[in-house]
């Protein structure tokens, strides 16, 4: 436990060092909170409330991005290979990785929400402990997807085109970015394959609607983000690299394709039920001045 706990502050040590992790972890969250604040939410609590929950979780998402460009810069720079000779196994040093990326996000995440309660008198956080149980999970599952990336990936050029073909689907298509309500039919529909999709809207019903943890949609989120994580950590773990001149196998990036199972199951499902489209259109319709703000009836109530 002490040789993890010195391998974890180095590599927040080494990480604090990467201009893009920086930018992605620090810089890009708050740039989001305050043009979701200030302009789209308008400077009103109850928008501003709304608008946390895409907020906080690009701030979570937000975080692989760096740290899958850091791991790639190490492997490059030949970091790797000094951990190498230590005792150090592939494992140790993915989950040093993921715990420090937890660790330099939750700053961020603690920032962004007493900024919503003393800039725009946001009284109501509501339920915080839905909420950092999703951040949590969130964090572990992107981070375990920054893994997989910075494992089949060879160089930072390939790695940074990889990050952008995953990161622009996850802002568009799950309600980060443009309302999942406000989104056409046939993209709302697309955005439910997307693990993005669930972090956005329960962290939304965590914070504007105080669901607690045991809420049913919230204990399939949970549930869904850490098969994923379980399976990209895994997975990661087989292919990690400590030499830059190591070559992968030409179906590993297939095999990275088949994490993704976990929401295209949950997809399927959430395509028959709409659960997750009604619960969005329900808070949306929170903000006309005329709508009761309240949670829609149902069993996962």
């Amino acid at each position: 436990m002490t040789n993890f706990a010195t391998l974890t502050r180095m590599r927040i040590q080494l990480t604090l060092r990467n201009k893009m992790f920086l930018f992605f972890s620090v810089i890009m969250p708050f740039g989001f909170f305050f043009l979701y604040a200030g302009v789209f939410g308008r400077g009103v609590p109850r928008a501003v409330q709304y608008f946390l929950g895409p907020v906080l979780a690009l701030t979570v998402m937000g975080s692989f991005w760096g740290l899958s460009a850091a791991l790639v810069t190490f492997r490059e720079q030949g970091i790797l290979r000094r951990f190498h000779v230590t005792p150090v196994t592939p494992s140790d040093m993915l989950a040093s990785s993921v715990v420090a990326n937890f660790v330099l996000t939750m700053p961020t995440v603690v920032l962004e929400l007493l900024l919503a309660r003393f800039i725009f008198h946001v009284t109501d956080l509501g339920n915080l402990v839905s909420a950092f149980l999703l951040i949590t999970v969130g964090a572990v599952s992107f981070a375990s997807m920054g893994l997989v990336v910075a494992s089949v990936t060879n160089t930072m050029q390939e790695t940074q085109v990889i990050n952008q073909l995953i990161w622009l689907p996850l802002i568009f298509l799950s309600g980060a970015t443009v309302p999942l309500a406000s989104l056409p039919q046939v993209v709302s529909r697309v955005g439910l394959f997307l693990p993005a999709t669930y972090l956005v809207t329960e962290l939304q019903d965590a914070i504007y609607w105080s669901a607690d943890p045991w809420n049913g949609d919230v204990l399939i989120a949970v549930a869904s983000l850490l098969v994923w994580a379980g399976l990209t950590f895994f997975l990661s773990a087989q292919l990690f690299r400590w030499e830059p001149e190591s070559k992968i196998p030409r179906r590993a990036k297939l095999l990275v394709a088949a994490t993704a199972i976990p929401f295209l199951l949950l997809g399927i499902w959430e395509n028959k039920t709409s659960r997750t489209i009604s619960k969005a259109q329900a808070m949306a319709d929170t903000l006309n001045p005329s709508s009761k703000p309240s949670a829609p009836s149902g069993p996962a109530q």
